[in-house]
């Protein structure tokens, strides 16, 4: 079963009846999740390529395929690090207060992120499970702040043994919300709890592709990890 529905996942994603060539629209979707740009900045790119596509478009390709492209790319995702670092913010939609949880493992790599009305043990528990499906084991370690929720849903999953916090252990899942609180910003703040999930699901994955940890690699590695990183792009969103 598993097998079936692995091989249902990496199928290729069909361009039919669509007017514009693919390279486009994957160029166009490309370039919304992979830079903290709005759709009418996409569209003004396009036209200066003497490609006139308006910025409805642009949303419409973004929202079918990007969560195809994402799908794809999880996939294509090595099994994470034993150490993951979880945190939640809290951002506001539509006048209300939601809270995003995130979960990243050591090296930064985006794990889950899930958009929730609360910030207790039930929402903890929500993600933490999430995770662990996902996933498919258990960490060494959940690093997190000291919000009661965490060990309150750790202790509920018989976890509470591998529950790390204090100081400033938890400073990488912190930083991981900076893109995400870029791009907020960018598109004036999210619609709804929805449309937030989808985006940042979405981003998540194709943020993961092409984080190089270029601050800390040489030029020459730098080229080839951007290259396979493309190289990846270019499979997952090839033609059928």
């Amino acid at each position: 079963m598993w097998a079936i529905q692995y091989c249902l996942c990496m199928q290729k994603i069909s361009y039919a009846r669509y007017r514009f060539p693919p390279e486009i629209i994957q160029h166009a979707v490309w370039l919304y999740f992979r830079f903290p740009l709005s759709y009418r900045d996409v569209e003004d790119l396009l036209a200066e390529r003497t490609i006139d596509v308006s910025y409805e478009t642009v949303r419409r390709w973004a929202l079918k395929f990007g969560q195809a492209y994402a799908r794809k790319l999880r996939k294509t995702r090595g099994r994470a690090d034993g150490r993951w670092h979880l945190d939640e913010v809290f951002v506001s939609i539509n006048g209300k207060r939601t809270y995003l949880w995130r979960a990243v493992d050591c090296e930064g790599e985006v794990l889950d992120v899930l958009v929730q009305s609360r910030r207790n043990k039930k929402a903890a528990l929500k993600l933490m499970r999430k995770l662990l499906k996902n996933q498919g084991f258990v960490p060494d370690a959940f690093v997190t702040d000291k919000l009661p929720s965490y060990g309150a849903a750790l202790k509920h999953l018989g976890l509470s043994k591998c529950h790390d916090f204090g100081g400033r252990k938890n400073n990488r899942a912190e930083n991981s919300h900076l893109p995400v609180r870029q791009r907020e910003r960018r598109m004036q703040r999210f619609k709804s709890r929805g449309s937030a999930q989808r985006f940042l699901s979405t981003h998540a994955a194709v943020y993961n592709t092409f984080n190089v940890q270029r601050h800390l690699i040489s030029r020459k590695a730098l080229r080839q990890f951007r290259g396979e990183a493309m190289s990846t792009w270019q499979s997952v969103t090839a033609v059928a």
